[in-house]
């Protein structure tokens, strides 16, 4: 609909700014099943420091890797895109602050030391940047801190901080109606638990995941999830 309204009114860069959010929903949804955009036609010469539309598409292939569980890539086009200078949207550079603090996390849980340094220092920019975020609207970026929070406590092995920090950004986002970070809380809430073996609490945790991917629409994630379930109910029966 909105493409076509685009259309009707002639209006390229804002149509292929929606062409790169239809490619991320299109991702989240059915893994690209649906739709598929030729990025160079849509966003020219991305080695060109002059082309300001190199920003959407570093962001946005940022969130598709994060969500699709590819770490190393999404790290690749979060250091891109934050290397850029002009990044208006003020919205999106918080944004890509949390999904590069969380995906941090993953790095440095697999113990690189030569990596270990930087994605620290990642992941506390990250906590700063949210935690002043959630000053000005603890409504959108209270779950973020928490969630961040938790997942650093999850790191130190301080469990009773982390799944009260889990446990608080599920209830925020709730509240504020972020169905996929509320499931995104829940899903993280379940690793926590299975890494120590808590194989109904994993359970628990997964399964409210699972609730709401089906809630917010996207079959990959449900998929994901779903696979971790029938895991843990083979190892726990």
């Amino acid at each position: 609909y909105y493409l076509h309204l685009l259309k009707t009114y002639k209006s390229a860069e804002v149509k292929n700014f929606m062409l790169n959010i239809r490619e991320t929903v299109s991702v989240l949804i059915d893994k690209e099943d649906a739709t598929g955009i030729q990025e160079k036609a849509v966003f020219g010469d991305l080695d060109d420091p002059s082309n300001k539309l190199r920003d959407v598409l570093f962001y946005h292939r940022a969130i598709r890797a994060y969500w699709s569980g590819y770490t190393e890539r999404c790290y690749y086009y979060s250091e891109k895109y934050m290397s850029i200078s002009w990044q208006e949207v003020r919205f999106m550079k918080v944004q890509m602050e949390f999904y590069h603090g969380l995906n941090s996390i993953e790095k440095l849980r697999v113990r690189n030391k030569k990596h270990v340094k930087k994605n620290t220092e990642v992941l506390r920019n990250s906590i700063s940047v949210m935690r002043n975020a959630a000053i000005h609207s603890d409504w959108n970026y209270a779950n973020k801190l928490c969630l961040l929070v938790a997942e650093q406590q999850s790191l130190s092995c301080d469990h009773l901080n982390a799944i009260k920090l889990y446990d608080a950004s599920i209830k925020s986002a709730r509240k504020s109606g972020f169905i996929h970070e509320q499931g995104l809380a829940c899903e993280k809430a379940g690793f926590y638990y299975k890494r120590y073996g808590a194989v109904h609490k994993a359970l628990d945790y997964f399964k409210q995941a699972r609730e709401c991917y089906e809630e917010w629409g996207s079959s990959m994630k449900v998929g994901f999830i779903k696979k971790e379930i029938d895991s843990l109910n083979v190892s726990g029966s």
